[in-house]
């Protein structure tokens, strides 16, 4: 009796075939559009450990010093270097930078152990370990680190509270945890800019925490600038963040927005439509310096947005190389905006104040290119099939915030060029006095 082999018929293969179930696969139905998983732990835990880092210092500094009797640079400030050194000093000065390499020596060489073997074992055993340790760690850290000041504990119980940092892997875990992370879900042609974004994150984290940690930017938006100032410091703070948002989101797709259909334009005139781009800075500054003469730097500021919004509306709905081009002739003033925000901001705060508040603006410009960055370049993918352009919309219908708020602080200026009010003559100005 000869056995007969089988062989499946299409229909049974599909029949036999599990159906394809989205609770199965492990996706939710309905995805976040932006690409954002790990970026928020790795953004709060540098955030927190740039903040600490240079009060923890200072606390050892103004802690040895009152064990040792120093009080030189509360009293009278830093002494002059031309006298001799003070002993009290040079100890403070030693103490310090000692307790500063035991504890940071101590935590590195715990956690850079520890991290070798939890690295590994996340591979089978999965990231959310990895990242939740080391976030404990850190948490204990910071409250032994407040126990110690507040219940004013012996200065060794920092180096305690550093090695249960280290023993869960510090923050070289949440690193590798992250990037990790990173490398198992992005696909190989995003890799590399979600890696970017991550190390911006630490940047942008670390920039915000040095600020605060420095109390200066706070007093001056608490109200510590002029009188009264706190208010408008933060709305045009807010005016400087959608106005650089707008244009780092909106340069970000310009090239893109040119190489697809309808315009697929090619390397010549993208060539020309990015010098066209970059022309606007030289024409809204000689338009900025022409406006300044009639006009309240407020109304430059309204024009200069009018000027981008009107560019962007024709943008998102070119469809030839001449609209294109007519959106880049109306960019022509978008520029001028930017350096009327600074220049309020920098008019809303005394002279000494002026370092804190740029280092604000460069801490919001920072960012504006990871918010444009994420939302632009999220928005553009997930809308292409319902309206193309509807990032350039977007970014439109942002500026209207900024103009609304400008548009409340505007007056007209009653001023003519120099030339139309010629200063009086010296001696028919003599000749009036003696009369």
């Amino acid at each position: 009796m000869r056995s007969r082999i089988r062989t499946p018929s299409p229909d049974s293969a599909v029949v036999d075939k599990p159906p394809c179930s989205p609770l199965r696969s492990g996706r939710p139905p309905f995805p976040c559009p932006l690409p954002i998983s790990v970026e928020p732990v790795l953004f709060l835990s540098m955030f927190s450990l740039a903040l600490q880092m240079p009060l923890t210092t200072q606390y050892l500094w103004d802690r040895i010093s009152e064990d040792v009797g120093y009080n030189g640079t509360k009293s009278g400030g830093c002494r002059n270097t031309s006298g001799p050194p003070d002993p009290l000093e040079k100890e403070v000065e030693t103490l310090t930078a000692h307790w500063s390499l035991y504890i940071n020596l101590g935590g590195f060489a715990v956690g850079l152990f520890v991290v070798t073997l939890l690295g590994p074992w996340s591979d089978g055993g999965g990231r959310r370990a990895l990242l939740t340790v080391p976030s404990l760690g850190l948490a204990l850290q910071a409250g032994t680190y407040l126990a110690v000041m507040y219940l004013r504990l012996p200065v060794p119980w920092l180096l305690a509270g550093r090695l249960l940092s280290g023993l869960s892997g510090d923050f070289n875990a949440i690193l590798a945890g992250c990037f990790a992370h990173v490398g198992d879900s992005s696909a190989r042609h995003q890799r590399t800019f979600r890696v970017a974004v991550l190390e911006a994150c630490l940047g942008v984290a670390g920039m915000l925490a040095s600020v605060i940690g420095g109390t200066a930017v706070l007093r001056l938006y608490g109200g510590g600038g002029r009188a009264g100032a706190g208010p408008l410091l933060w709305l045009y703070a807010l005016c400087f963040l959608l106005v650089v948002t707008v244009h780092f989101g909106s340069r970000d797709l310009y090239v893109l927005y040119e190489l697809s259909a309808p315009l697929c334009w090619g390397p010549e005139l993208v060539g020309f439509g990015s010098a066209a781009l970059h022309l606007a800075y030289l024409s809204s500054l000689l338009g900025l310096r022409v406006l300044q003469l009639c006009l309240d730097e407020s109304w430059v500021a309204l024009l200069g947005l009018a000027s981008n919004g009107a560019a962007l509306l024709v943008i998102s709905n070119a469809s030839s190389t001449a609209l294109m081009f007519t959106g880049y002739g109306l960019n022509f003033l978008s520029m001028a905006s930017t350096p009327v925000l600074r220049s309020k901001l920098s008019k809303l705060v005394d002279s000494s104040q002026q370092g804190a508040l740029f280092a604000s603006v460069a801490c919001v410009e920072s960012l504006c290119s990871l918010l444009a960055t994420g939302v632009f370049n999220s928005l553009y993918p997930a809308t292409l099939h319902i309206f193309k352009g509807f990032p350039f919309l977007f970014g439109a219908i942002l500026l209207l915030i900024p103009a609304c708020i400008t548009r409340g602080s505007t007056e007209t200026r009653v001023q003519l060029p120099l030339r139309c009010h010629p200063p009086p003559h010296p001696r028919l100005h003599h000749r009036d006095h003696q009369m």
